[in-house]
């Protein structure tokens, strides 16, 4: 059995420009910086956004462990704090129908936002330039936190996967991501790619209404333009999942591993 590493501390702490004056302190963007050991350092570095619909943060399963699972392969982890949705919940509003994976085509450019509103749309757009500042933030740091302006993406969950793609489909420069990656984070937006997309893995359960459907409509129009994606659908469980021990049980739990060999098979870590 493969057990989990400890969780990571945090080393540094900065401020996003997106943030802004008037917002209290604790829910202004930032990014929390967790860094490999320098021996251990391959150059890697991935943007983490947490899940949490948008109204909070999984920071503990999805930074937090996370980060210490990252830097014990020596890739550099900083965890995204991005603007949440603090309008109250829409009242009245029916939710549509639940779709399961074997209708991706419910999802016109891969959007699997089941309510959007104004409110929601803007929020998104907002989390959306915070992701982009933290890749930016990341390549202005790259000597000083060894790593390589050419490796550096998102690792996305949930909620927090449909803002690295939203972010992803308007970066340039600075601000674009070398490789996107979102476990069980469908768009949250339409999608347009170019060919030149960065290239994209996808992790998510099979029985996870909405989202299984939303990913393999997001494949879909990466491979329709000519870019580079990977989907992996695991078949047991439902729903979410994090970090997990490796026992052999079930399928999903090898998602991480699969991440890792991902990232070597496409450069951005040593070939081990």
């Amino acid at each position: 059995m493969l057990f989990l590493p400890l969780a990571a501390l945090a080393q540094k702490q900065y401020e996003l420009p997106t943030a802004e004056s008037q917002e209290d302190e604790k829910d202004r963007p930032m990014i929390e910086v967790y860094l490999p050991k320098e021996e251990l350092a391959n150059g890697c570095a991935v943007v983490l956004c947490p899940g949490g619909a948008m109204r909070w943060l999984s920071w503990e399963s999805d930074v937090v462990k996370m980060a210490a699972f990252l830097n014990e392969h020596g890739i550099a982890a900083i965890g995204l704090r991005y603007h949440l949705n603090k309008a109250p919940m829409p009242q009245g509003m029916n939710m549509p129908p639940m779709v399961d994976v074997t209708h991706p085509e419910a999802f016109p450019q891969a959007d699997a936002n089941p309510m959007h509103n104004e409110s929601g749309d803007s929020i998104i757009r907002l989390a959306a330039k915070d992701a982009k500042a933290a890749i930016r933030m990341v390549r202005e740091h790259a000597d000083e936190w060894h790593v390589s302006k050419e490796k550096i993406g998102f690792l996305g969950f949930s909620a927090g996967g449909g803002v690295a793609i939203a972010a992803t489909m308007s970066t340039v420069g600075m601000e674009r991501p070398d490789f996107l990656c979102t476990n069980f984070g469908p768009s949250l937006m339409p999608v347009t790619i170019t060919e030149d997309a960065p290239p994209l893995l996808i992790m998510t359960r099979a029985e996870h209404p909405n989202v299984a459907a939303g990913l393999v409509a997001l494949f879909m129009e990466w491979k329709k333009a000519g870019a580079n994606a990977e989907l992996h659908i695991y078949g047991d469980g439902k729903g979410p999942y994090e970090l997990m021990p490796l026992t052999g049980e079930t399928t999903t739990e090898a998602w991480s591993s699969h991440m890792l060999q991902w990232l070597k098979a496409k450069g951005f870590i040593d070939r081990k």
